[in-house]
């Protein structure tokens, strides 16, 4: 069986594909190196739950979409809503690179290979949520796939 293997692969090569993703790790999101030497912006992926069902396989990924938000642009440019930092950009952005991978599972490349979400996808914000200011979004896919991998004799 390669299930694991398969949707790892599938997400992983459609994040790096991404001109705003430097960074495609896997894991523990505490094991993941979030200071320095992390080239931001990060997708963090983990696994959830696996339903293995007779035709199908649905495999839950934790993604992360993250960035470091910077507190040092002119300050004379300061807005009482927008503040001074590129917080809003990384919301956007990320937001963006979320649906881009969501839109594949739902009617692109990756949904005609039957790699595929049927159920709809919410979008968590988190604002400084690590020591080093990251802010981003957290997506939690439900992704199914046949279950083809296994026949009884």
């Amino acid at each position: 069986m390669r299930a694991v293997y398969q949707i790892l692969d599938k997400i992983k090569d459609k994040l790096r594909t991404s001109p705003n993703i430097q960074t495609v790790s896997f894991g523990d999101i505490m094991e993941v190196d979030l200071n320095k030497t992390t080239l931001y912006p990060l997708a963090h992926v983990g696994m959830g739950d696996v339903s293995l069902q007779d035709h199908k396989i649905e495999v839950t990924i934790n993604l992360l979409l993250l960035d470091i938000v910077d507190d040092n642009r002119d300050p004379s440019t300061e807005d009482d809503f927008y503040g001074n930092s590129n917080l809003q950009d990384i919301l956007n952005t990320m937001l963006a690179e979320a649906n881009i991978l969501i839109s594949d599972l739902r009617r692109g490349s990756s949904f005609d290979e039957l790699y595929q979400i049927d159920t709809d996808v919410t979008a968590r914000p988190f604002l400084d949520r690590f020591e080093n200011q990251l802010a981003g979004w957290g997506v939690d896919l439900v992704i199914s796939f046949p279950n083809n991998d296994v026949s009884i004799c």
